[in-house]
């Protein structure tokens, strides 16, 4: 193999695929990036078995072939250079002949016949929905996913597809994150479990035009998102989802309407008198026309009052302020409504069109 890259490309496709290298494997093979050289442009590939990547990027072959380098190893050697022309070449031993202006490298390749290949996959009625919409989907949501693998469907997403209506939710015991778009056009229903890793990695690199799309094929095992000239491929989570239906109720017995960039502030301020991985709730005392919001610790206390609209009873109740914190920051709305029962039901917060749910449980405190 032998090719003529810039850097700018080569390291755009390395970030690229670069996702899907594991930290740690028993697969010394999969640490590698395999560069596959052919009559259909530079491919660079990455596979960590549960999550792939593939990406062509600009450059010249002049000789067709293929060799998997170890990823780490090329992305500082690329890294350090200014913005020049490589080339890069291999031989019959999979040694890598590496040319920038007047410096020559040598480095060890992998032969590609240990190399996992991505699937090939039976691809049909793919869901199209803009590189902006999939990037803000995932940011409302990814952070309320399980951390915990004992409960492997917890630590994905589900996407969900009716007609035109494509919802994702997510959540982590404590807390459930919905999010509803409509698409360009109606599709048959569809559901699959994301693994929440995919989409972070997915988010990481997708570059979130208004104008692109995202081509999302849901297989029966597997996933696929198509953009540009990148491809990542990952497999789903097997099982069936929560009922969230039923874990959302309409009614509620206090609803407070509050400037979001306010209650956001104060909530954050109290956080600062909280020692990390101490669990302190922040209690709300809502009243009519104010909530009093309220925090004690071993650090100092703090009260703060918001101008608040209420309809519905007073109610003392607490919550986990990052949980609080986590949904606010990613609502774009000037002013949130918060749903309550009783100090022991579920917070919701939602807008008038369910474009987006929140739902929050509450904790015990003493006061």
């Amino acid at each position: 193999m032998r090719i003529r890259c810039s850097q700018s490309q080569l390291l755009y496709g390395i970030n690229t695929v670069s996702k899907a290298v594991p930290s740690k494997t028993s697969m010394t093979i999969l640490e590698c990036i395999l560069f596959t050289a052919d009559e259909e442009g530079i491919k660079l590939t990455a596979n960590d078995m549960e999550i792939g990547i593939e990406t062509y990027i600009e450059g010249q072959v002049e000789v067709a072939g293929t060799v998997a380098i170890e990823a780490k190893i090329i992305s500082n050697l690329i890294r350090s250079y200014s913005d020049e022309e490589f080339v890069i070449d291999s031989d019959e031993d999979n040694m890598v002949h590496i040319e920038c202006g007047k410096s020559k490298l040598d480095i060890p390749g992998r032969s590609t016949e240990e190399f996992v290949l991505l699937p090939e996959l039976d691809k049909a009625d793919p869901v199209e929905i803009s590189q902006f919409s999939i990037k803000e989907l995932i940011r409302q949501t990814i952070f309320s996913i399980s951390d915990n693998d004992t409960n492997k469907i917890m630590t994905g997403e589900l996407f969900e597809i009716k007609g035109d209506q494509f919802k994702v939710v997510s959540l982590d015991g404590h807390r459930i994150s919905v999010r509803n778009i409509t698409l360009k056009k109606s599709y048959d229903d569809k559901s699959v479990i994301v693994p929440g890793k995919t989409l972070l990695e997915l988010s990481k690199i997708i570059p979130g035009d208004v104008d692109k799309d995202v081509m999302i094929y849901l297989c029966e095992n597997h996933v696929i998102f198509e953009y540009d000239s990148v491809k990542v491929v990952s497999r789903i989570i097997e099982g069936n989802y929560f009922k969230i239906d039923q874990m959302i109720s309409n009614d509620y017995e206090t609803k407070i309407d509050v400037s979001k960039k306010e209650l956001l502030e104060v909530i954050q301020r109290s956080t600062l008198l909280v020692k990390e991985g101490d669990k302190k709730p922040i209690v709300f005392d809502v009243k009519d026309g104010t909530a009093t919001l309220s925090i004690n610790s071993s650090v100092g206390s703090m009260k703060d009052d918001l101008d608040i609209e209420k309809s519905g009873k007073d109610i003392l109740i607490g919550f986990n302020p990052k949980f609080l914190i986590d949904a606010l920051r990613v609502i774009d709305d000037e002013s949130v409504t918060l749903y309550m029962v009783n100090p022991k039901a579920p917070c919701i917060i939602k807008n008038e069109d369910d474009s987006y749910l929140y739902l929050i449980l509450p904790v015990n405190f003493t006061v």
